[in-house]
C-alpha cells in the first residue's frame, strides 16, 4: 500500500521523470497534486506496471487530481546541461506549472528539488529571478524509490513515462528504422545496431555513447 503523504500539508506535490537513460528523445518530467482521498488500488511505479495499465490509470490520474504538469526537455537541452540536470530542471519546470503551487514537494530520487537553479543554456526554459525565488521556498524531500512508496510521485511516474512513450511513439513514425515504438530510445541492442547503420538523427543525445565505438559515427 502507497503512503498518502510525506508531510503534513494538504498541497504535497510528487514529482518524478522517465527517459533518464535513454539514447534518443527527451527526459520527461511530471509532477502532481493530489487530493487527500486519492486512492487507487492500481497506482504504483510506473516501471512496475503493465503498457495498459499505465494508460488506464494516466485518465483516472489528470481527472482526480488538483492539478497536474508535464514538460518534456529535449536533447539539444540535454546535450547542453547533461542528464542529471536535465532531469532536475523537468521537475522544476513541472513545479512552477502547478496551480495551486504546492506547500511541500517530495521527489524522486536522492537530489533536492532546488539544486541546480537557475542554470544558463541556450536551448530550453530560462528561469526569472522570481521563478528561482519561489522554487527555493518551497520546502522539499528527496526520497530514494519514492515512485514505490508515495502515491503522488507513483502518479507522477505514470504521468512521465505515459507522455513520453506517446511521444516517442510519434517520433516513431519519422524515423521507424529505429524502431523507437518497441524501445523508446532506450540502448536495446536493435537500436545500437540502427544507430550503427543509419546514422543520429536530431532526436539522438549526442553527449551518451550511442554505440560502444563513436567513431563509427559520422555526426
Amino acid at each position: 500500500m502507497l503512503l498518502q503523504n510525506y508531510s503534513e500539508y494538504t498541497l504535497e506535490c510528487g514529482t518524478d521523470e522517465a527517459g533518464r537513460g535513454c539514447l534518443a528523445g527527451p527526459v520527461t518530467a511530471a509532477a502532481v497534486i493530489l487530493p487527500s482521498n486519492f486512492n487507487h488500488i492500481l497506482l504504483n511505479d510506473s516501471k512496475q506496471l503493465p503498457e495498459k495499465i499505465r494508460e488506464k490509470l494516466r485518465p483516472i490520474i489528470e481527472k482526480e487530481c488538483l492539478t497536474f504538469a508535464v514538460t518534456h526537455l529535449e536533447p539539444q537541452e540535454i546535450d547542453e546541461i547533461n542528464i542529471l540536470n536535465a532531469s532536475m530542471k523537468g521537475m522544476q519546470e513541472c513545479i512552477l506549472n502547478l496551480n495551486p503551487k504546492p506547500e511541500f514537494v517530495i521527489v524522486d530520487g536522492n537530489r533536492n528539488i532546488n539544486a541546480k537553479l537557475g542554470l544558463k543554456n541556450s536551448a530550453g526554459k530560462q528561469f526569472s529571478d522570481y521563478e528561482i525565488e519561489l522554487l527555493k521556498s518551497i520546502p522539499n524531500q528527496s526520497i530514494v524509490k519514492g515512485d514505490s512508496k508515495y502515491l503522488s510521485i507513483a502518479a507522477a511516474s505514470v504521468l512521465a513515462k505515459t507522455y513520453r512513450d506517446e511521444y516517442m511513439n510519434q517520433i516513431h513514425e519519422e524515423f521507424p528504422m529505429y524502431n523507437w515504438k518497441k524501445n523508446k530510445g532506450y540502448p536495446t541492442k536493435e537500436h545500437r545496431e540502427a544507430i550503427e547503420k543509419y546514422g543520429v538523427t536530431k532526436y539522438h543525445r549526442l553527449s551518451f555513447r550511442l554505440v560502444p565505438e563513436q567513431l563509427k559515427l559520422e555526426i
